[in-house]
């Protein structure tokens, strides 16, 4: 059976995170943490850690197809890159209210601080949030409680109001005081959980797999996160800078997938990805094959053609190309250019009368 919880946190590994449940600890209610993974948030490897390091127990919880699902198109829209703030914290919310029976806990907590970010954390989005996840009756922020109007679990003296914090605004220091006086970190947290949705050079890699697939899955955002991402309009390429990627792009490979290995040289395994519908010429597929090939230092010292496999599912060929990487589809590295302008679009057909 389950260890039963008197709380169940949202556990990002960010210090607001850390200090909320430290905040209920201190009243003597047990806690744990709940670490939420997909493709674009999470460390699971250091749940040990910082376990150890900060006296909370946290487990895993993947969220990964639920989150690919509402990343195609969020009710609430992106923030500056790809990050659907408002839409992951109602989801995450969601979520963890249905697994309270599971482990006999009464109430969430949650580290956020009222005015701390734009976009999520004003107090306006903030009762939004709590009242579009459905949890306004088990809904804890601890930090910033005393900002709020008071919550039923404080209210029905399972939580001592008193004992919360006041905590407002963008400002850190009230939080180090704590982390450094009060509890005495060693260790002090970074700001946030480490979004790759919101950091400009990884926000370009998933916005390529939003613009130019109808649907993408849970399949496509995984491989976006591998190896050297290259687009040449909607073709799609990713290549191997090592053994760990190479062999984690021949798993990723789906059937209608092109993967490519260049033939008698060491190098780099490519991988090809046609959008749905979009089927590659005969010339897209030897022109990926001559860009794979350019990333084998001995092929391209041979100075002749190469054979590079083209294989698809069952089928194998091998293509002579000619190591390079200027060819005519021209591979460029995903960028976020024209996100703006796809965001503004992707507004107005979910919302056509605004």
């Amino acid at each position: 059976m389950n260890k039963h919880y008197d709380a169940l946190a949202l556990f990002s590994g960010g210090l607001d995170s850390v200090l909320a449940c430290k905040t209920i600890q201190d009243q003597g209610l047990s806690v744990l943490g709940l670490h939420f993974i997909s493709p674009f948030f999470g460390k699971p490897h250091l749940l040990e850690r910082w376990s150890r390091v900060y006296g909370v127990e946290i487990v895993p919880v993947d969220v990964s197809e639920k989150y690919v699902e509402m990343l195609r198109d969020p009710a609430n829209g992106y923030g500056k890159q790809v990050n659907p703030c408002i839409d992951c914290k109602i989801l995450m919310l969601s979520h963890a209210r249905t697994l309270l029976p599971q482990y006999g806990a009464k109430f969430l907590i949650s580290g956020e601080v009222v005015g701390q970010r734009p976009m999520s954390q004003r107090r306006d989005t903030l009762n939004q949030i709590r009242n579009t996840a459905e949890v306004k009756d088990v809904l804890l922020r601890p930090l910033c409680a005393l900002k709020l109007e008071p919550t039923p679990v404080e209210e029905s003296g399972l939580v001592d109001r008193e004992r919360l914090l006041d905590i407002g605004g963008r400002g850190r220091k009230r939080q180090l005081e704590l982390a450094r006086g009060k509890y005495g970190f060693k260790e002090i947290p970074t700001p946030g959980g480490g979004c790759l949705l919101t950091e400009t050079e990884s926000a370009g890699r998933f916005f390529q797999v939003l613009k130019h697939h109808p649907a993408p899955g849970l399949s496509d955002f995984r491989l976006s996160n591998q190896g050297r991402q290259l687009w040449a309009g909607d073709h799609w390429l990713a290549v191997g800078r090592n053994k760990d990627d190479n062999d984690r792009l021949r798993e990723l490979a789906a059937p209608a997938d092109y993967l490519f290995d260049v033939v008698g040289f060491p190098g780099p395994v490519g991988l090809g990805r046609p959008m749905p519908g979009r089927a590659w010429s005969p010339e897209a597929v030897s022109d990926a094959a001559a860009f794979v090939a350019s990333y084998s230092p001995k092929a391209v010292a041979s100075g002749r053609p190469v054979r590079v496999a083209a294989m698809r599912g069952p089928n194998r060929r091998e293509i002579v190309v000619a190591p390079c990487r200027e060819t005519p589809l021209g591979w460029a590295e995903p960028d976020t250019e024209g996100l703006k302008e796809w965001k503004v679009e992707r507004a107005g057909l979910r919302n056509p009368l605004s």
